[in-house]
């Protein structure tokens, strides 16, 4: 589904390589049959080739870096301590997230919940100074990067809604490098939608119609 963020996350793996893909998009209210005979829960990402079937954001993006040695660049790290961390920052992104939606959709709650969200952001700040930055694997984007990035890209069309979730480079000098440097990448480019097109498609999913054909 054009909008997922998994989805996105798997796209921006196979753009980064260049590995040749065939899209299928779903109507996500109205699947068709055949979706559950490749994934019986239903959902996106899925990922298909020679009759094996992957699904699940990041097992898929896992299973592209193991099927093609050969598209490089590399994105897992292979450091063990920094995989490690990689996968903490990736098991605490949920509840970012998390507070993200709540502040946008629950917004009676917001003031309750924006101490937990900055320091959940603050959380990321730190790692990404940590690292030297602009990415979180340093000087070239690694797995962690592309696999937070989609739900980040929507905070900035979440701002325009309630300007409390947004990140400035004042309080978080770090993340907004980060941003900077992401919207520079091709994959990211390539797989992006514009702060008009997200407040578009957040608006029909918040009327339950969501427009999954939008700019088709």
């Amino acid at each position: 589904m054009r909008f997922c963020p998994y989805a996105q996350r798997t796209r921006l793996v196979l753009e980064h390589k260049k590995i040749p893909y065939e899209t299928v998009n779903i109507n996500l209210k109205n699947k068709p049959d055949w979706l559950f005979e490749k994934n019986p829960f239903g959902l996106v990402p899925i990922l298909e080739k020679d009759g094996q079937i992957v699904y699940e954001s990041t097992s898929t993006c896992e299973w592209l870096e193991d099927m093609y040695p050969e598209y490089l660049p590399k994105l897992m790290p292979q450091d063990p301590y920094r995989k490690a961390w990689d996968r903490t920052l990736l098991e605490n992104f949920g509840a970012l997230a998390a507070r993200f939606r709540r502040i946008l959709f629950k917004p009676e709650t917001k003031y309750e919940a924006l101490p937990k969200l900055r320091n959940a952001l603050q959380y990321y700040e730190d790692a990404l100074q940590a690292r030297g930055g602009p990415f979180y694997g340093g000087v070239e984007p690694s797995m962690i990067d592309f696999y937070l990035w989609p739900h980040m890209e929507r905070v900035p069309a979440m701002a325009t809604v309630d300007p409390i979730v947004a990140i400035n480079g004042t309080d978080f000098p770090h993340l907004q490098a980060w941003f900077d440097a992401m919207y520079q990448l091709p994959a990211v480019k390539a797989t992006m939608f514009d702060i008009p097109s997200h407040l578009y498609f957040m608006k029909t999913l918040s009327e339950g119609k969501p427009d999954y054909d939008f700019n088709l």
